[in-house]
């Protein structure tokens, strides 16, 4: 039987909890933690984990530019977040 790393484990929940009432919420939180995500240090990934649990609309309203998270490492990771669905240029 082959066991899922702890780090497997973790991706397959974030990605549950990526899984949003909204459309445009999934596409970026799951195309952020599928090819950004990796790239993070372990604060920014509890963070981001943490973040997760906001509501949909204050997640909507924090990644669409509509308000900006009381916390600075949640709005460090919103900003990761927002800069990453521009894309370069």
């Amino acid at each position: 039987m082959i066991h899922a790393s702890p780090q497997d484990e973790e991706i397959r929940r974030l990605h549950w909890q990526c899984r949003r009432g909204m459309l445009e919420l999934d596409v970026a939180l799951q195309r952020f933690l599928d090819e950004d995500y990796p790239r993070l240090d372990a604060a920014a990934r509890a963070t981001f984990a943490r973040m997760l649990a906001a509501e949909d609309q204050t997640l909507h309203a924090w990644l669409m530019g509509r308000a900006v998270p009381e916390e600075a490492d949640i709005r460090s990771v919103v900003a990761l977040i927002r800069a990453f669905g521009r894309g370069p240029g």
